[in-house]
């Protein structure tokens, strides 16, 4: 765990309560979509103004510390996280490249641009914080993807990089906990279970990327300079569990990485 920015107010958020409800969300993900990505956008939003209150050293309400900045979603969907920033009054771009995904909700989005988190089409230094929620183990080179974010972040501003790690109890997605047993053989497993082929495709739209990596790049890369980390959805005083090698692997489902341009 690397907290070189004591991140005081978001302590205050990250209790046991908030941990419960959100992974009680998870079993909505496929039956219940608007459930459990409008409880994740809200969250996100209070998670991000939170982050760059306690980062930029914003003093008081945190709920209007994001207000009128610039943020890029990479990644976005199908847009309830833009209704969520909207309300916080963020000026709010996502980028998604999945058509599909765009309209899944039937929520129209002026602000979505259609391109690839491995090539964002933005000039370098043209939002005030970039982030992405569950997006980097879905691309075969997440830290490509992560290299871009940070080259569309404004000086100063923030990258902020939040990813579902495979060896935790959540990486494998829909496919449940079998993909202990390897991606491909959970695959098939759920395919023979369910009639057709899981949404997330181990090797095609779903990637192996665990926590050391993303921590080994983030203190490594000379794009940016990591200001803090710790696993997502748990209550803050469990956040030393990165600092544990093998044991941050297997129970941190989500791990966030705090990036500085």
């Amino acid at each position: 765990m690397n907290l070189s920015v004591p991140l005081r107010s978001l302590r205050r958020y990250a209790t046991l309560s908030r941990s419960l409800g959100l992974l009680a969300d998870f079993k909505y993900e496929q039956t219940d979509p608007a459930r459990f990505y409008g409880h994740l956008a809200d969250d996100t939003v209070e998670l991000l103004t939170r982050i760059w209150q306690d980062c930029q050293g914003s003093a008081g309400d945190s709920h209007s510390a994001l207000a009128g900045r610039t943020v890029l979603d990479v990644g976005g969907g199908p847009g309830y996280f833009a209704r969520a920033f909207a309300d916080a009054g963020v000026d709010y771009v996502s980028v998604e490249p999945d058509v599909g995904e765009m309209s899944a909700a039937g929520i129209e989005l002026e602000s979505s641009v259609r391109g690839s988190g491995l090539d964002l089409p933005f000039r370098t230094g043209s939002f005030d914080l970039v982030y992405s929620s569950n997006v980097a183990e879905h691309v075969p080179l997440p830290w490509r993807m992560a290299e871009e974010m940070l080259r569309v972040t404004k000086p100063g501003g923030l990258a902020i990089i939040s990813y579902t790690c495979w060896y935790g109890p959540f990486g494998g997605h829909e496919m449940g906990r079998t993909h202990y047993l390897g991606g491909h053989r959970a695959a098939r497993m759920y395919t023979k279970k369910h009639g057709h082929r899981p949404k997330n495709l181990y090797g095609e739209s779903l990637f192996k990327v665990g926590t050391a990596e993303g921590l080994r790049w983030a203190k490594n890369t000379s794009a940016g300079t990591l200001v803090a980390d710790f696993p997502r959805y748990h209550p803050w005083w469990a956040w030393w569990i990165n600092r544990v090698p093998v044991l941050r692997e297997l129970g941190t489902s989500n791990l966030v990485l705090v990036m500085r341009r």
